[in-house]
């Protein structure tokens, strides 16, 4: 079974569902992200899309970056 990342859904439940979400998310500039408060509280309700959008990151980029590290993006 591959790995999916569904944009439909919070960081904070991507990253419960697989942790290595959270290096990626480092990785394309979302350096709060490991910051636990941050995941606990913003990730509760943020979902990558509109967090690509605040911090002027483009989501064909995000999407682009998952995809080469073997994810499938639904949503």
């Amino acid at each position: 079974m591959g790995k999916s990342i569904d944009l439909a859904k919070t960081v904070f439940e991507l990253c419960k569902e697989d942790p290595k979400v959270v290096d990626i998310m480092k990785e394309l500039g979302f350096e709060n992200i490991a910051t636990l408060g941050m995941l606990n509280t913003a990730g509760r309700f943020m979902r990558i899309p509109k967090g690509a959008a605040m911090k002027h990151i483009s989501l064909a980029e995000i999407k682009e970056v998952f995809q080469n590290k073997g994810y499938e993006i639904k949503g």
